[in-house]
């Protein structure tokens, strides 16, 4: 029990400094370390085989909209970027340059991809001559580098890993429809496999991406209160289009501009995770994405026959489909179960001599540490059966979360109070003016997250300036 204790005490309480929580939990479970290259991480394996899991997820839903995938360089040269004004000055700030090939300077200098827009563009336009071309419908997974000045693990690091898909059609509803269905996409995975509740919308113009018609989001809120954009889907119209030249002969043998798309997501989902459904045991994983899904801990493993059993248990789950592992160090059992919960497994088999007389194994659920005894007869059903409970109530906690801490606001002082005093979604209604959005984040640091689709008439009135509204939105502190 004192190494149980110890482990636990490494990590700092939420409640106390939510920021240094995170960070123990991202060290203490081993998901990825500090580099000497400042601003950047090291992705260790039980990090990496989240995100792998993310990955394989996500790709097998693309797939099934007709999504494929493609490779594009890492280095843009400035006369490319350059072509689409809107796009290339919101990227600017970020923007690492490379100067020099060995030692002689560059006759043009290369930027490091901070995302592919303008490659897929100029492919296209080489790529794409009839209407018969159409649509493409490519993705690539890379890695992006943005010289970020404020970093932290996941959420926010220099060079990061990332899908980005960028798609041209024939047509503006064409474009608009596979924007939206991304936008599905992502909201589906988010909820279903992630266990983490979403609100989907519009973005502003003034937080739409740069060079885009709109931007459609998925925003999710985190334990301490604070949002995280965690998908964007954005439709380009044929703005690109026009800047690369990117013309197909359509039915009529006329020449016409593609309409494009671009939709992205990115490592910090797995930030997301820790931050929605971590507690100061440690990080908690939903069974749909974690990595071990069930950890098998004998108990007084040196007594004859222990060790076999716990391996033969392996065996079955794994034959079930279960992802599966048996902690066969010689830690006490205490301090595998510690490890085992600050890991974020969801769920722990424990077996041991008695256990063995009785047919039977402990199960217990990471989520609420809730013990039950089972039947080894019916291991495979039952250890099914508790997964699935998991995965429902840690989704189910995260969105009564989510909705305790949503509040509505319809006057100015009400308004800035409860984005003070009340961390959380704040809906509230505007006018569409960006002076008032301005102000709002100069006043209460306080960002419009996203226009809802499913739309609300809170009052008839702009919460700043008082004009009449247009839009109900979500607002709210961000990562």
């Amino acid at each position: 029990m004192a190494d149980n204790k110890k482990m636990v005490e490494a990590i700092t309480s939420m409640d106390v400094d939510f920021a240094q929580w995170y960070t123990d939990v991202v060290k203490k479970a081993e998901l990825c370390d500090y580099a000497s290259v400042k601003g950047c991480m090291v992705i260790k394996p039980a990090g990496y085989a989240i995100w792998e899991n993310i990955q394989n997820e996500l790709d097998r839903r693309f797939k099934e909209t007709g999504v494929q995938n493609v490779y594009m360089p890492i280095f843009i040269p400035e006369s490319l970027l350059e072509k689409e004004k809107d796009h290339v000055e919101g990227f600017a700030p970020e923007v690492a340059w490379v100067t020099h090939g060995g030692l002689e300077p560059l006759q043009e200098r290369m930027c490091v991809r901070p995302t592919s827009e303008t490659l897929f563009c100029d492919f296209y336009a080489k790529d794409i001559h009839s209407y018969r071309d159409l649509p493409r419908v490519y993705n690539q997974w890379c890695s992006v580098v943005r010289w970020e000045k404020t970093t932290r693990p996941f959420l926010r690091s220099r060079e990061f890993l990332w899908q980005e898909g960028h798609t041209a059609h024939a047509t503006a509803e064409e474009a608009e429809a596979r924007t939206i269905q991304m936008l599905n996409v992502y909201a589906a995975f988010c909820e279903e496999v992630l266990a983490i509740p979403v609100i989907k919308g519009q973005k502003t113009d003034k937080e739409k991406f740069a060079g885009a018609e709109a931007t459609y989001t998925i925003e999710s809120l985190m334990h301490d209160g604070k949002a995280l954009q965690s998908g964007t889907s954005h439709n380009f119209g044929d703005g690109f289009a026009k800047a690369f030249d990117i013309q197909f002969t359509d039915k009529d043998n006329t020449l016409k501009y593609v309409h494009q798309t671009s939709w992205g997501m990115t490592t910090r989902m797995i930030g997301a995770l820790i931050m929605v459904h971590g507690d100061d045991n440690g990080l908690v994983l939903p069974p749909r994405i974690a990595p071990v899904q069930v950890m098998i801990v004998p108990v007084q493993q040196q007594k004859e026959g222990v060790l076999d059993k716990a391996f033969q248990l392996e065996d079955r789950l794994k034959k079930a489909g279960f992802s599966v592992k048996t902690d066969d160090s010689e830690k006490s059992p205490g301090w595998k179960f510690a490890d085992c919960e600050m890991r974020g497994i969801p769920l722990r088999v424990e077996i041991g001599p008695k256990d063995m007389e009785k047919n039977q194994a402990v199960l217990v659920r990471r989520d609420t540490h809730e013990k039950s005894f089972i039947s080894l007869d019916e291991l495979e059903t039952k250890v099914s059966e508790m997964l699935d409970t998991i995965q429902k109530a840690m989704y189910d906690k995260a969105k009564a979360h989510r909705d305790s801490h949503t509040y509505e606001a319809v006057e100015w002082d009400g308004f800035v109070d409860t984005i003070n005093n009340k961390p959380g979604f704040v809906k509230a209604m505007w006018c569409g003016c960006q002076e008032c959005e301005d102000k709002i984040k100069e006043e209460t640091g306080a960002t419009s997250r996203c226009m809802p689709f499913e739309q609300e008439n809170l009052s008839d009135t702009c919460i700043c300036c008082k004009k009449p509204a247009k839009k109900m939105v979500y607002w709210g502190r961000a990562y």
